[in-house]
């Protein structure tokens, strides 16, 4: 029986602009895979409540829709947290895991939320990370009220001890420019990390990246490439 490929989008954007556009949903299924593409709620064509309690369980919403038998998983952004997070909880559930635009940052301090305040109006216009999550959210087909809701919900703490709980083959893809590197402290956190850094790429360019693309595919086993 053929493995499913779960693909998870990041915070602001969709299944179809994150998956379908820079062709990973084709050429996936071109390999014979299936896909499972879901938006995030607050996002794409999924509900938008403006409710923070709402999204006490995106996780869970994104585990209901495996199968049950393990998946091979790609996330992007605030994708690859939720794919961390449900690998860490069960990794049982996953086969092999590619996060992309997600490293160090995620163990630092946080000091305020600069893109909830962008969101709401108050941000500083020289940050400039946070007035382009601004301008995606007031994009097309986006309600920067749930995106704000989405953004305040309570996230699974991923500290190095949980991350230690996924003994799946881990492949950490970042671009050498991108805010949330680098990426070295969560690739040595998981026990299988092995750790791509992509040059002259950013984090809001990487999902169109195709050494991002080719070697993501690659380390599931679902590149029609050659």
């Amino acid at each position: 029986m053929t493995t499913p490929v779960l693909l998870v989008h990041g915070f602001t954007t969709s299944a179809s602009r994150t998956w379908r556009e820079p062709g990973w949903i084709d050429l996936i299924t071109e390999a014979g895979r299936p896909v499972i593409a879901p938006d995030l709620l607050g996002h794409g064509d999924a509900a938008k409540p403006h409710d923070v309690a709402a999204y006490a369980d995106v996780e869970a919403l994104i585990a209901d829709q495996l199968p049950d038998r393990p998946v091979d998983a790609i996330g992007y952004s605030a994708g690859a947290a939720i794919v961390l997070a449900l690998a860490a909880e069960k990794p049982e559930r996953f086969d092999r895991i590619v996060v992309g635009g997600i490293g160090g940052s995620m163990f630092r301090e946080r000091d305020g939320n600069p893109i909830l305040d962008a969101l709401e109006g108050r941000g500083d216009e020289d940050d400039l990370v946070s007035m382009h999550f601004k301008s995606l959210a007031e994009s097309d087909g986006n309600d920067p009220k749930a995106l704000a809701a989405f953004i305040q919900r309570p996230r699974p703490e991923l500290t190095p001890e949980v991350l230690a709980e996924i003994t799946n083959p881990v492949l950490v893809v970042i671009g050498d420019q991108d805010f949330a590197g680098p990426g070295e402290p969560l690739a040595e956190a998981l026990p299988n990390g092995e750790l791509l850094v992509l040059r002259g790429i950013d984090h809001f360019g990487l999902p169109k990246a195709f050494p991002f693309l080719e070697k993501a595919l690659d380390f599931v086993g679902a590149a029609p490439f050659g």
